[in-house]
């Protein structure tokens, strides 16, 4: 049972009842599009003109529209209804280390455009505030907001990075300065957890149902997102759910972007993967391998490669344990390139996390990402999307 806050409680109204019967009927026709009013007044048990008033309402705001009608059941052949996605309403933002990717989507979160170019500390904000308000003017009117993912400490509050290790930005008030240049109002994450918002809103139905799970980000570094009875945990500031600073041993091949060798990331990140697949091969250190060849070189049956991976996904299932025994979550999700090589990691993988969760304790299942090849695009847009499905009354 959730203890009421009094500093944010608010007495329900009238129209509290009906903003959390509008999100119901939405959420009924993402979830199981398409669908009639009368199978929505079957599972709901609301009121057939209730539910008619609300559609009504969704289609003049261009959220919902008719499709045809369904088979009978011995009436009439029921209107069948689907989200309306149709045109851009939402833009995304997604700044890693090593590449900025811009993209609109409709309301369903299938991308419209998109745009990517090479991230660069000094240059990438005002790129970002040039694409965006380009989008802004190409889509005037249609575009309801801006979501930024980024991979560092921010405060979604403020709407300020106030460290992003990797830039060496600090206390960066983005949000200010596009949503000033664009004149959209925006929102930002940090990478994690975005990608957790969207596993939660648009990922597989083992995690759609689950309302307790943990997204384990791989990447140039490794961050975790936490939804706890199905929202999203920030903790003060933001900053919770930094585990790839939790130590986990020593003499990491590589160094954490905090610099230490200690670190989970050090151990179980892309670039660890990356050095040690050169060691194996015996590579100067001067060669330059990015990790989707190192996936793709094991996928296509390279030993060093797979040797490579499989010792990264054992030093991530270390870190996965330590999650699983102080939260006991449903789920854990492993998002990230890493979840295309899921045939060659998943037993090194689970057999990590069985043998260090201690007899008696609960596990959880441990699920690859179905995201796709860009997560925190996906993120960065949810951020925005969430908001359309989410009720008010949940945050």
């Amino acid at each position: 049972m959730r203890r009421l806050d009094l500093r944010k409680a608010q007495a329900a109204r009238l129209n509290t009842i009906r903003d959390i019967n509008r999100q119901i009927v939405l959420n009924y026709v993402r979830e199981r599009e398409p669908i009639s009013r009368a199978e929505i007044a079957r599972e709901t048990e609301l009121q057939r003109s209730t539910i008619s008033a609300i559609v009504e309402d969704l289609k003049s705001e261009g959220l919902v529209e008719e499709v045809g009608e369904g088979e009978s059941t011995g009436g009439r052949r029921p209107t069948l209804l689907k989200l309306r996605a149709v045109g851009p309403i939402a833009l995304g933002v997604s700044i890693t280390p090593t590449c900025t990717t811009i993209a609109t989507s409709d309301l369903a979160g299938r991308v419209i455009d998109q745009e990517e170019f090479l991230t660069d500390p000094d240059k990438t904000i005002n790129q970002v505030i040039e694409i965006v308000s380009d989008f802004s003017a190409r889509y005037k009117g249609s575009i309801e907001g801006v979501g930024v993912s980024l991979p560092g400490l921010v405060d979604p509050s403020t709407g300020n990075a106030l460290y992003i290790p990797y830039f060496l930005w600090r206390d960066l008030p983005i949000a200010e300065m596009i949503s000033s240049a664009a004149g959209l109002p925006v929102v930002i994450d940090n990478d994690a957890n975005a990608v957790a918002l969207a596993e939660l809103w648009f990922g597989r139905p083992e995690v759609l149902d689950a309302r307790d799970f943990i997204l384990v980000l791989v990447a140039e570094g490794v961050g975790t997102g936490i939804i706890f009875d199905g929202q999203v945990y920030r903790g003060q500031r933001g900053a919770a759910g930094e585990f790839g600073h939790m130590v986990i041993g020593r003499g990491a091949p590589v160094p954490c972007s905090c610099g230490s060798d200690d670190c989970w990331e050090a151990f179980s990140s892309e670039r660890a993967a990356i050095a040690r697949y050169l060691k194996l091969s015996r590579s100067s250190a001067n060669t330059r391998v990015t990790f989707i060849e190192v996936v793709d070189r094991a996928l296509a049956g390279e030993a060093n490669a797979k040797e490579a991976l499989v010792e990264t996904a054992r030093q991530l299932g270390v870190g996965i344990s330590n999650l699983i025994i102080g939260f006991s979550p449903e789920a854990v999700v492993v998002g990230g390139e890493i979840a295309r090589a899921w045939d060659l990691i998943e037993s090194a993988l689970t057999e990590t996390i069985a043998n260090s969760v201690r007899r008696g304790l609960p596990s959880a299942r441990i699920l690859p990402s179905t995201l796709g090849e860009n997560p925190t695009l996906r993120g960065a847009l949810s951020l925005v999307l969430a908001s359309k499905f989410a009720a008010a009354f949940a945050a």
